[in-house]
């Protein structure tokens, strides 16, 4: 078992600027680093991979799929090739980063809404993107992990259920899907017992609180919710992601209205513990 941090509580580009914070998070027991990734070309990502490299941190990546005309579901060609190529770009980041695992949904554009439920052709269209995605992304050794989002970021993918179905359909080595606890407490019925449906494609997880504060200070269940990763043999990265009030795109794109912790290294600090804790009491 690995232990990350994912960096969107201080910052959506790291740069060496925030070489402190990386030492402090490894100071605190964490084994990697989780690389938000929404510009930014792979030459400067492979300087911060070296620099993760110097602080012994290892590296996965987060992104998502903004506007500005590159929703993979979209009829029109020229979003569906500007999807493509915007996925091959994440991919050469972090192949150049050395990160393994992209996390994220990059399945459909972030807060784009169609006013309907998804459509067989917006599947069709989803599954041409990921086969194409997955053969470049295998290219570089690098695997997606898409993230199945509450239904008020996106309407394509919501469940743990609905994602493992839909990747049973792609099909693909290097298309795989993770586990995220906060979507889950929102859309799941019963969010424990959703981590059997994802376990068969589940190579990454999030740890987030139910109001994106720190680990252990919400209602989410984490003895039984570590106990049911064990069970399902899980041996990957629990990525702590929290957001702040500190940047206001971000806080607006992630709907941070009100500061959800005191610090940050509350969140980073607690939020190790947590995990730590949770993850040796659930044998």
């Amino acid at each position: 078992m690995k232990l990350g941090f994912n960096m969107l509580l201080w910052t959506p580009h790291v740069t060496a600027a925030h070489e402190p914070i990386l030492k402090a998070l490894k100071k605190t027991g964490y084994d990697g680093v989780e690389i938000p990734m929404f510009e930014g070309t792979p030459d400067h990502y492979a300087r911060v991979g070296e620099m993760c490299d110097r602080i012994g941190l290892e590296r996965t990546v987060v992104s998502v799929i903004g506007p500005g005309g590159k929703n993979p579901l979209s009829p029109d060609k020229a979003q569906q090739k500007a999807a493509v190529d915007y996925a091959k770009w994440v991919i050469d980041c972090s192949s150049a980063l050395g990160a393994p695992i992209i996390g994220g949904p990059m399945h459909s554009e972030h807060g784009f809404f169609s006013g309907a439920p998804a459509t067989a052709a917006e599947r069709k269209r989803g599954l041409s993107f990921h086969r194409r995605a997955g053969d470049y992304a295998a290219k570089k050794n690098v695997r997606l992990s898409l993230e199945a989002l509450n239904r008020f970021e996106s309407y394509f993918i919501t469940t743990m259920k609905g994602l493992a179905e839909y990747l049973d359909e792609v099909d693909h080595p290097a298309i795989k899907g993770m586990y995220d606890t906060f979507h889950s407490n929102i859309e799941e019925k019963d969010p424990v017992a959703a981590v059997k449906d994802i376990k068969r494609h589940m190579i990454h997880v999030h740890i987030s609180e139910n109001d994106r504060g720190t680990p252990g200070k919400g209602h989410v269940p984490w003895a039984q919710t570590y106990k049911a990763l064990r069970a399902a043999k899980y041996d990957g990265w629990l990525t702590i992601e929290a957001f702040g009030s500190s940047m206001p795109a971000l806080a607006a794109a992630t709907r941070v209205w009100r500061e959800f912790f005191p610090n940050p290294e509350e969140v980073y600090k607690l939020g190790y513990k947590n995990m730590k804790q949770g993850w040796a009491g659930a044998k």
